[in-house]
């Protein structure tokens, strides 16, 4: 299959877990309005999604390794397009948190699956480079699905939006008949036994280099949750935006992300992963804590935040698909079982800091930028720490 067609292909895949989060994100505050909820159990609806999202990675990878990478993908779309019509009728906020619950248990495999393909025919700088075609095309996401939320909510209200995905998803199951190739043939397919899989994890969560490079992408996954959970609430709270001048807001942020995530594999090829991961941590961390002093000292207007948040993302950008590149390919012979516990690893640490952070939210831009801070500095100190040892293991 041509390279540029797969990446389109993947990216496409892979927009129906972001779109889940990204499309509704405008009307958190009519959600709220409409089910008589709190703002921290609206948050809740996407806590929920993370965590079992991530759970649900754990499952995905051994199935995808065991009956192909286009099996698990049909059953996992059609959970989630169910689960989008639960969603578009849910008559309260706890039965909305059960269906997003089971959204993201569909949603999990088009995360999985998209990663355990590209290594299954890459390695090194092509892989990181098809990582970051699949990403530009992810990159409609953040840019185009709140925008599409708000003219949905034009049309109706925030429940349209999930009749929308429930449509988008079975277009996403034709795709992937008509579309996708079969990547992992017969003979390569590894038998599901508790035993192997728990010997597996234990090899990936023992391996340092594996655990520490996840968790460097995972406080880095982190940063960008806690945006999503709280910007809403920030741009229309105290800024005074429109949801749509809030999803213009929001796509430049995201812009800064996905355009830096194209130049990863052609820097990767001249500098290799490792400098390039360090540098970008680096820079990550420096934008964000310059982001929170400016904040602190009372400058946090709304072109501040977005700036800063533009420049630190696009930081955020380059580490995203070198960790997983690099924390992948020490284990091809895993590679199903290896994406599922790093995305699991991933979304769950998104998850539990979303939750933590949320008490200190008050509206206002501070708690946002301090947690994102606090995950930038997390992430910069592993890489202190970890990438020392890994360059010298591979001398």
């Amino acid at each position: 299959m041509p390279f540029f067609r797969l990446a389109l292909t993947l990216g496409l895949l892979s927009t129906v877990g972001p779109f889940a989060i990204d499309m509704y994100l405008p009307a958190l505050p009519r959600i709220e309005a409409a089910l008589d909820a709190s703002v921290a159990e609206v948050q809740m609806t996407l806590t929920v999604y993370f965590a079992v999202f991530g759970i649900s990675q754990l499952f995905w990878g051994p199935l995808s390794d065991r009956y192909g990478r286009k099996g698990p993908i049909f059953v996992g779309l059609g959970i989630f397009a169910l689960a989008s019509v639960a969603c578009a009728m849910a008559p309260t906020i706890g039965w909305l948190l059960v269906f997003r619950g089971l959204q993201g248990i569909g949603a999990a495999v088009v995360m999985v699956t998209p990663r355990a393909i590209i290594r299954d025919l890459y390695t090194g700088p092509q892989a990181t480079r098809l990582m970051a075609l699949v990403m530009l095309v992810i990159s409609v996401s953040p840019m185009l699905a709140p925008l599409a939320g708000s003219g949905l909510m034009v049309l109706g209200d925030w429940r349209l939006m999930f009749w929308a995905l429930a449509v988008a998803t079975v277009l996403s199951i034709l795709l992937t008949g008509f579309a996708l190739p079969e990547t992992l043939p017969p003979e390569r397919r590894v038998p599901i036994r508790i035993r192997t899989l728990i010997s597996g994890a234990r090899i990936l969560m023992t391996d340092s280099t594996f655990m520490g490079l996840t968790m460097v992408g995972a406080f880095g996954f982190s940063s960008f949750f806690v945006f999503l959970a709280s910007a809403s609430f920030v741009y229309t709270g105290q800024f005074g935006l429109s949801p749509t001048q809030f999803s213009l807001a929001f796509a430049i942020n995201a812009i800064g992300f996905f355009g830096m995530s194209q130049i990863a594999g052609p820097v990767t090829e001249r500098f290799g992963l490792l400098p390039v991961i360090r540098v970008a941590v680096l820079g990550f961390a420096a934008f964000n804590l310059t982001l929170l002093a400016i904040v602190v000292s009372g400058g946090g207007t709304l072109p501040v935040i977005v700036g800063m948040l533009f420049l630190g993302n696009a930081c955020l950008g380059l580490v995203i698909p070198t960790t997983m590149v690099a924390a992948l390919d020490p284990h091809g012979q895993m590679a199903g079982l290896a994406s599922s516990l790093g995305g699991t690893l991933q979304m769950v640490t998104g998850g539990l800091i979303v939750t933590l952070a949320g008490p200190f939210f008050d509206g206002t831009a501070l708690p946002m930028v301090a947690a994102i801070a606090v995950c930038s500095v997390l992430a910069l100190t592993l890489v202190v720490t970890i990438l020392p040892r890994i360059a010298r293991a591979a001398v």
